[in-house]
């Protein structure tokens, strides 16, 4: 076996170690890299305090130095892997048109990286160990430089084991050349991201050993009974069976909870430390929101106001006036909101509703708004399971059990996916707001219309997973088994997902841009991140770009369980 394979090899495993980088411009930063060098200790960040700034550095040269340090989240002490001593990492500010030199200081006993999130740059330069380079080794120094090629909201993260998970994740702006097509006189960034005191490779052996340790929603005897209020014992009994008779859960929403698991933040913030941002009265400002977790989807509303989106994955989009929007795991969006009270309550609740973090939106200091309470859950439905056949109900499930006598211990296959892009998802479906779905996000740059050219053939992968043994694959199988995917330079090819589980999988291809189709094949929206809902089927096309390039559901479990690719393009 050769070294890349090796190294291909090692990086789901666990046993690659931890990635980590940190950015800053060279001026601004050389103090910090100093005391860095030196072996000094910053004070423990503490995110129930609102204390600390995410620092905003800009220029075209920065330094980022890559450590262990401790931070106390609802008042428990763990270590966290920052860079430049801050939760959530420095945003970045840089211009179009630039080249950017970054030099990563690594000052770890373990190996870390930074992979440039939804940025265009040479594959040398992408940042995934065992792909494109060999990752930063321990108490070393490795430099990135690129040419910026595009402008919007982005983020970057490490890729080495779980060091995104505990902390190493930071906002990435990119001012365009010329002038923005939503002018306002304000932006801001919102960093959304989950925190774990447990080990994260101990969490991967507790969902191995038992998938649904974390899920708080399981069908009790209180639900049981509320179900026999609403309607009957037999229509109630009756629901139960169906479920039972599959051996599946109908509220697998996600794999951690914030019930016990995990506690969310934003800008490296919990709920009680009630982070505020002061705006002014009655003056548009842009949010730019960036899912930077490491395995949670999040439901993002602000109460009583309006959310304009303008822009999604960097991508600007015809303006779309919503109440809620889900952000699917390195999704980013940007909203236009105008404050038209002393606070609002910018809230983001956990796909499940077992959590949720909440901020403030301010134009007058110390005003605080009132928390509203999460949404209620709803059960999957046939149609989650079996896409259009679920239609049917469960007529259609018997018929489709007849016909395959499927084993639903093991893999599962969609024969009937649904292709429609309208469905906001699990938990949004039945609610009296409006809320986003992807048929309403398109494209709007005349020039990423003039890319889409023709494909000169399809690839089709289904996404797949055993949840009892907690297995996640392409075609059924783990990345450790699997052989790249191959790409011609220059070639444009329609990529077919169709998601055979249960669960929502945001899939990430790096290095191309990911055009999303309609249901019929015309250009829907340029994405680098598209969400692909469970019994689903969706297709995008990409333009083959030279290198060797990571493809994975950006839900890290799933990614470190098996659900990873390589793309080859040579």
């Amino acid at each position: 076996m050769n070294k890349n394979m090796l190294n291909r090899r090692r990086f789901l495993t666990g046993s690659s170690a931890v990635l980590g980088a940190s950015l800053i411009p060279t001026m601004a930063s050389s103090a910090l890299g100093h005391a860095s060098r030196s072996g000094s200790q910053s004070a423990t960040i503490n995110s129930d305090q609102n204390t600390h700034e995410v620092p905003v550095l800009t220029g075209t040269e920065f330094d980022l130095y890559v450590s262990k340090q401790s931070a106390i989240v609802n008042g428990k002490k763990s270590m966290a892997t920052l860079i430049n001593d801050s939760l959530p990492a420095p945003t970045l500010k840089m211009r179009e048109g630039d080249t950017v030199t970054i030099r990563v200081h690594n000052q770890m006993d373990e190996s870390t990286s930074i992979h440039w999130h939804g940025l265009l740059v040479p594959f040398e330069m992408d940042g995934v160990p065992g792909i494109s380079f060999d990752g930063i080794p321990a108490n070393s120094t490795f430099t990135y430089k690129f040419k910026l090629k595009q402008s919007g909201t982005y983020w970057y993260h490490s890729h080495s084991g779980f060091q995104e998970q505990t902390g190493m994740l930071g906002a990435i702006v990119i001012e365009p050349k010329g002038r923005e097509r939503h002018p306002v006189a304000e932006d801001h960034v919102i960093v959304l991201s989950d925190w774990t005191h447990r080990d994260p490779h101990n969490l991967l052996k507790l969902l191995k050993q038992r998938a649904d340790f974390d899920n708080y929603h399981l069908p009790d005897f209180k639900k049981l009974l509320s179900d026999i209020a609403a309607t009957d014992l037999e229509a109630a009994y009756d629901k139960r069976k169906m479920w039972n008779q599959m051996r599946m859960m109908p509220t697998d929403f996600t794999d951690l909870s914030g019930e016990k698991t995990f506690t969310y933040l934003m800008n490296g913030k919990t709920t009680a430390a009630n982070w505020t941002q002061l705006v002014k009265a009655g003056q548009p400002v842009k949010l730019r929101f960036i899912n930077a977790s490491a395995q949670t989807i999040f439901d993002v509303r602000i109460p009583g106001l309006k959310m304009t989106v303008v822009a999604t994955d960097g991508i600007d989009v015809a303006p779309v006036a919503i109440d809620d929007f889900r952000i699917g795991v390195a999704e980013t969006y940007d909203v236009i909101v105008t404050p038209t009270q002393d606070a609002h309550t910018i809230f983001a609740q956990n796909i499940d509703r077992s959590g949720y973090v909440a901020t403030t939106l301010a134009t007058k200091k110390g005003a605080r708004p009132a928390i509203p309470a999460m949404d209620q859950i709803e059960w999957l439905t046939m149609a989650d399971m079996m896409g259009a056949m679920g239609a049917m109900g469960d007529k259609g499930y018997k018929a489709k059990h007849a016909k395959t006598e499927y084993d639903f211990k093991s893999d599962m296959r969609v024969d009937s996916p649904r292709m429609n892009l309208d469905d906001p998802g699990i938990n949004l479906r039945n609610i009296n707001r409006d809320v986003l779905n992807y048929s309403q996000l398109r494209s709007v740059d005349e020039a990423i219309f003039a890319e889409q050219r023709k494909p000169t053939r399809e690839i089709e992968l289904h996404l797949t997973g055993n949840m009892e043994r907690y297995i996640w694959a392409l075609d059924g199988v783990m990345f450790k088994d699997a052989t790249p995917v191959n790409i011609k330079p220059g070639e444009r090819v329609r990529i077919t997902l169709v998601n055979d589980t249960m669960m929502n999988h945001p899939m990430h291809l790096h290095g191309m841009w990911s055009d999303l189709r309609t249901p019929s094949g015309d250009f829907q929206v340029r994405k680098h991140t598209i969400v692909v809902q469970p019994a689903q089927k969706i297709s995008f096309d990409v333009t083959g770009e030279v290198g060797r390039w990571a493809w994975h559901c950006h839900l890290l479990y799933h990614m470190e369980a098996g659900m990873f690719r390589e793309v080859a393009v040579v």
